[in-house]
């Protein structure tokens, strides 16, 4: 789920903090820079874990702040696909599900990949409501008992996936303004397989 990544950027040391040790200083701008953003083709940067290299120091005509090549490693969210993580439930709609690791939040699993059959229905306890169920049982012969409804409905609870795909989107040009916030990486989750599905269902 976590790996290590070597990458080199140049930076621009403001020099309000040119005060500073200078590698205290560009952990303060390497923080700024990657901490808590996602990296392309990377993924999610959690931690800068260490600074592996510092050259340069050059001030350009008419600036006053002095710019450093830096070689670092940074501590990356990046799960492979056909990982299996426990996630919560954050939100659910007709289209699916989506869940939450508390620092990432743009896990969605599509109705598609739900478990078969599944669908979405009105809670019995609240009309007002809709839920997502798993009929197990409905496609085998017809056969069903009252015991094989598996309700995905708990907002908070534990939710096993299996990572489908990750993808890192280009960033819109223009964004309607009732659409979603752009979200630079988003994985797609899988709960069509045994074992996957709210983790009470297994117990």
């Amino acid at each position: 789920m976590f790996s290590l990544s070597l990458v080199e950027h140049t930076l621009r040391l403001p020099p309000h903090l040119l005060s500073l040790p200078l590698e205290k200083a560009v952990k303060h701008e390497l923080d700024e820079l990657f901490l808590d953003k996602v990296v392309p083709k990377l993924g999610l940067c959690v931690s800068v874990y260490e600074i592996k290299n510092i050259t340069g120091g050059f001030i350009f005509p008419g600036d006053g702040a002095p710019t450093y090549t830096v070689k670092c490693r940074l501590v990356i969210f990046r799960p492979f696909v056909g990982e299996i993580i426990d996630a919560k439930l954050k939100d659910y709609d007709e289209n699916g599900l989506r869940l939450s690791l508390g620092f990432f939040d743009d896990i969605y699993v599509p109705s598609i990949l739900l478990p078969s059959p599944s669908n979405f229905k009105p809670d019995p306890e609240n009309k007002n409501r809709r839920r997502w169920v798993w009929e197990y049982g409905d496609a085998n012969d017809g056969e069903q008992t009252s015991g094989d409804r598996f309700p995905i409905e708990e907002i908070g609870e534990t939710i096993r996936f299996r990572v489908q795909s990750i993808n890192y989107p280009s960033i819109p040009l223009e964004q309607p303004n009732n659409s979603k916030p752009f979200a630079p990486m988003v994985i797609t989750g899988s709960l069509d397989n045994d074992g996957l599905g709210p983790i009470s269902w297994w117990e």
